[in-house]
């Protein structure tokens, strides 16, 4: 199994995120995907021995629910996303990123 890891990630603008990867590839993330694919309990829930919480999603979305105010890297594993809605919970690791970017590419 490959090792992937970023190099750098830049916001586009109020829509997207490029990664730029360790093994010379690019990707574009859409930031209505990486919220909506936010790997947190409260947005995917989580299952415990028998017991299962599944969230229960709302058509509401609160102002700002798609806009980033700032990325921290947590550790050499993953980031975590800092929304404008408040919402903060999601550590998204770097398979998480890979696996949901929109167009990976040769730099």
């Amino acid at each position: 199994m490959e090792n992937y890891f970023p190099v750098q990630i830049k916001r586009n603008d109020e829509s997207s995120l490029t990664v730029k990867w360790n093994d010379d590839k690019i990707s574009e993330i859409q930031l209505t995907k990486l919220r909506d694919e936010c790997p947190c309990v409260n947005c995917k829930g989580e299952s415990v021995i028998f017991e299962s919480y599944i969230p229960i999603k709302s058509p509401f979305k609160a102002a700002g629910f798609y806009e980033i105010k700032s990325i921290e890297t947590v550790g050499n594993y993953a980031v975590q996303i800092f929304w404008q809605d408040g919402h903060d919970t999601g550590i998204s690791s770097w398979d998480v990123l890979r696996n949901i970017t929109d167009d990976l590419k040769p730099l």
